[in-house]
């Protein structure tokens, strides 16, 4: 088996989606309880997931920064980076870079990663919402908000927007403290791989010198706290994503893409297609893609191991046991999960890694366990066929 940074790469990889699962504001599903029952993306939620048998805990990484477009003191790979685009297309449009002289974004004086999936956090002031940028405000700030880590201290009440703009009071029944990149190094059991998502706004413009100096910062964290932590670079930024790559070769990076569920204005996000072609050229490990692209059009994977690429895959559906099967039965190497606990036992239960030189091995048997397992999915060539054929349809917004 192949190893990347440190670890190695089962039949199927189960990662931990911003930890045990991401939080759902005023979800009436029936497994909203579950959902909200850790705070996403902090110390107690990757914990938590560490104590299941999973590879990674994935999260979402931003940056506070002082970095001014004419600011001087650039790293040498920065300034090197800046004089040597030649491995972006000429077109700076289509890839989304602008290297005019425009001003800088505001930001502020802290150069720190941190780890929060949203752009802006809210809180509530006087009866007022109040929102801000995550880039426009100072660590303090940002760890002045939810619960605080100093007895008798109580933090700015945390709200968040709903994708269609409705405000709730964010509440989960374990909450924790807002944290940092490399409090988590620090604090989270070493056993458990970090995925981490370079996250960017999808309505900014970046100059490349920017992406540059975020990504360097995150590196600084990582090569002073990882030692042999495994990790696993990830980004929708295709550009970041290039550039990290260009910046070191130890940790995989992998390109994220929802695989044409959205528009957007840079056509490399909008297809499989792009996505593969954008690995290629910039030397990428693999791919992240949203579930429902794979199963849209199951004919990618075979496009996407020929051309020596490793897929992951994300979305709600991953919550479902038969459906990992399913992916696991297509070739997918990695699932991002929210339910870590139900997932992680069903994969026991009815997946086993095969041993080296037992590629066709795909399950073994285990007798002790037998009695007490779920019993895997049974499925003939022709019903797999079928289903394979079925699922596109069944998906389809």
């Amino acid at each position: 088996m192949s190893r990347e940074s440190g670890k190695e790469w089962r039949k199927l990889m189960v990662i931990g989606h911003r930890g045990s699962g991401m939080n759902l504001m005023n979800s009436s599903a029936p497994d909203s309880t579950l959902i909200n029952s850790i705070k996403e993306n902090s110390i107690l939620s990757f914990n938590s997931a560490a104590a299941f048998p999973i590879d990674y805990v994935e999260f979402d990484v931003q940056f506070f920064s002082s970095f001014l477009g004419d600011r001087v003191g650039f790293s040498g790979r920065v300034r090197w980076l800046v004089a040597c685009l030649s491995f972006f297309p000429a077109d700076r449009q289509r890839v989304g870079l602008n290297m005019s002289s425009h001003e800088s974004s505001h930001v502020t004086k802290d150069d720190c990663p941190v780890i929060f999936h949203d752009n802006f956090i809210l809180t509530k002031d006087k009866g007022i919402i109040v929102e801000k940028r995550i880039s426009e405000i100072t660590l303090d700030e940002f760890l002045s908000y939810g619960p605080q880590k100093q007895p008798g201290m109580v933090g700015k009440p945390l709200f968040r927007k709903t994708k269609d703009w409705r405000i709730f009071e964010w509440k989960v029944e374990n909450d924790d403290s807002l944290c940092t990149l490399e409090e988590a190094f620090q604090k989270v059991e070493h056993s458990v791989g970090f995925n981490i998502e370079l996250k960017f706004d999808d309505n900014i413009v970046y100059k490349v010198e920017e992406l540059a100096h975020v990504l360097e910062a995150v590196l600084k964290v990582v090569n002073e706290y990882a030692m042999d932590r495994p990790i696993i670079f990830s980004s929708f930024q295709p550009d970041a994503a290039q550039l990290i790559r260009k910046l070191q070769n130890t940790p995989p990076v992998y390109f994220l893409t929802n695989g044409g569920s959205e528009v957007y204005a840079d056509v490399r996000r909008n297809s499989l297609d792009e996505a593969i072609k954008l690995c290629l050229e910039g030397g990428l490990q693999g791919l992240v893609s949203q579930v429902k692209a794979i199963f849209r059009n199951p004919g990618m994977i075979t496009r996407i191991k020929e051309s020596k690429l490793r897929l992951i895959t994300y979305g709600q559906l991953n919550n479902v046991p038969e459906v990992l099967y399913m992916q696991h039965l297509m070739g997918v190497e990695g699932v991002i999960v929210d339910f870590v606990q139900e997932i992680t036992e069903a994969v026991s239960d009815y997946i086993h890694p095969a041993e080296e030189g037992e590629e066709n091995s795909l399950f073994e048997e285990d007798g002790e366990r037998r009695a007490q397992a779920r019993k895997k999915p049974q499925f003939s060539q022709r019903q797999l066929s079928f289903l394979l054929k079925l699922i596109p349809e069944l998906i389809q917004h």
